[in-house]
């Protein structure tokens, strides 16, 4: 899968802040989505790759409940993780066992759960 995200980040536009990210959501039916990060002059208005992924399966037809991982890839030593607002999406659309991946350009790979990321959650029973 990395290097299918290290051909998939090319597609970034990142002219502002100059990091790239790249996704990919894969469903528990095997069928996959990629996103990559777009920023924008206005930072709020740019998407993160991760909701591009994600909304682009939901935009397909799937639901909460049919996401298997979420691969991610960026061009630093670092390895990253979703931002607080893509966190929320994935808590609203993922189960809490769905896995993350994230790939380094130095080869790490680090694996957590969105349980990891969101120990205590907003979602949809605390709007009731």
């Amino acid at each position: 899968m990395k290097e299918r995200l290290e051909q998939l980040i090319q597609n970034a536009s990142t002219p502002y802040y100059h990091f790239p990210v790249a996704c990919i959501v894969e469903c528990k039916d095997g069928k996959t989505f990629d996103g990559v990060n777009v920023e924008t002059s206005s930072q709020g208005s740019g998407v993160c790759a991760e909701r591009v992924a994600l909304f682009s399966a939901i935009a397909h037809g799937y639901h909460k409940g049919d996401f298997k991982t979420l691969y991610l890839y960026n061009t630093t030593k670092q390895n990253i993780f979703p931002c607080f607002i893509c966190r929320q999406a994935l808590m609203d659309y993922c189960d809490l066992d769905t896995k993350i991946i994230s790939y380094n350009a130095s080869g790490e790979v680090v694996e957590v759960f969105v349980r990891d990321l969101c120990p205590y959650p907003f979602d949809e029973e605390d709007l009731k």
